[in-house]
């Protein structure tokens, strides 16, 4: 089947690039912006400029902003940096759905003799807050969840954190491009190729918050992360941003009636919905008992259209979605998910076409007749 006439849903995985981001990266600078020649301090200004924009829409100050290879790097960054200047018997909470990124980093800390408590979720994804008391010191949790779209419930975690005297960091990786990112956060994470800047990433740090960092070397971004800094991966993170954050109440609208058609038709098909009513606007997910994730999602692309499934490729075979599986849903349900998200440039014939091919493909013929 032609490129022209797929239909793309996996706008959760990589959002294609916004053209507000191709229009500010025309002409960019090449230059190192710690060159003292006129095209260094132009390569200089341009990163200023993306700084500025970015702590603009985080209502943040220039200084709190370091920019990062990626998502990974900045959740990375914020949890390895504030652990690593805590005591090992200091309490560290994360939740058993959140992202790969926030759990590898928290089992390192573990394996290192860190006191971290990987906690429930329940049916829906959502934290048990217990987890936080007297002894927790930092606290991870997602804006969303980046698998079944929940909203966490980040203002009662960071209420409860600060309570006990601990940080917060949160994964906002997913989900600024449809919800505004939390002000009062002590550390936030984004990722540029979520929020359809290609590829980069921006960690915002409360002012007076110390990190350890990962990277040594140069003083670069405040002595957070040594390096050359890429004017390019920044310049595009701050226009994705920025324009997110124009066009984020008309966007999710149009996202939210797109996803409902979705999971009509994912229903209809014999599929169970995940996540909470409370989700991020573009996201239809669901699970088939009796299918394999890997076998819905070549017959889709055969058919015309790209989504992903709960599931994660690992050492050549499909293992189980680590988040369906702390949600409590079975290895075989576990197995049997798809993951449909709309993104910007998704039109409501292409949820028209994409809900054809599901039916097509998906449902049981009493259903099709």
């Amino acid at each position: 089947m032609s490129d022209v006439t797929r239909v793309y849903l996996d706008d959760a995985a990589g959002a294609p690039v916004l053209p507000e981001v191709l229009e500010a990266l025309r002409g960019l600078p090449a230059a190192n912006p710690s060159s003292l020649h006129a095209e260094g301090r132009a390569a200089r200004a341009a990163l200023d400029r993306a700084r500025d924009m970015v702590a603009e829409e985080l209502h943040a100050d220039r200084g709190d902003i370091t920019f990062t290879s990626s998502g990974t790097e900045a959740v990375n960054l914020a949890i390895f940096g504030v652990a690593r200047r805590l005591p090992k018997s200091a309490g560290i909470v994360t939740w058993a759905a959140e992202h790969q990124s926030v759990l590898a980093a928290m089992r390192r800390l573990q394996a290192d003799g860190h006191g971290v408590t990987i906690a429930p979720v329940d049916r829906f994804a959502r934290p048990a807050l217990e987890a936080i008391n007297a002894g927790t010191a930092l606290v991870s949790i997602g804006l969303a969840n980046n698998e079944v779209g929940t909203l966490m419930p980040v203002a009662e975690v960071v209420a409860r954190a600060h309570a006990a005297g601990a940080l917060v960091h949160v994964d906002a990786c997913a989900g600024p491009r449809w919800i505004a990112p939390p002000l009062d956060a002590d550390l936030l994470s984004l990722s540029g190729h979520k929020l359809g800047g290609g590829a980069g990433g921006a960690l915002y740090v409360r002012d007076g918050v110390r990190l350890e960092p990962l990277l040594h070397g140069g003083p670069q971004e405040w002595g957070r992360r040594a390096g050359r800094e890429d004017v390019g991966a920044a310049t595009a993170i701050a226009a994705a941003l920025k324009a997110c954050g124009r066009q984020r109440p008309m966007r999710s609208r149009i996202a939210a009636a797109q996803a409902a058609t979705l999971r009509a038709t994912l229903e209809r098909c014999g599929g169970r919905i995940t996540g909470a009513d409370e989700r991020l606007p573009n996201f239809a997910t669901a699970t088939f008992a009796g299918r394999r994730g890997e076998d819905m999602l070549l017959a889709l692309d055969l058919a015309g259209v790209a989504a992903s499934s709960g599931s994660a490729c690992a050492s050549g075979s499909l293992d189980p979605s680590h988040v369906l599986l702390a949600m409590g849903l079975s290895m075989d349900e576990a197995l049997g998910s798809l993951r449909l998200t709309t993104g910007y440039t998704t039109a409501d014939d292409d949820v028209a076409k994409a809900s054809a091919v599901l039916t097509s493909i998906l449902a049981p013929a009493t259903a099709r007749a």
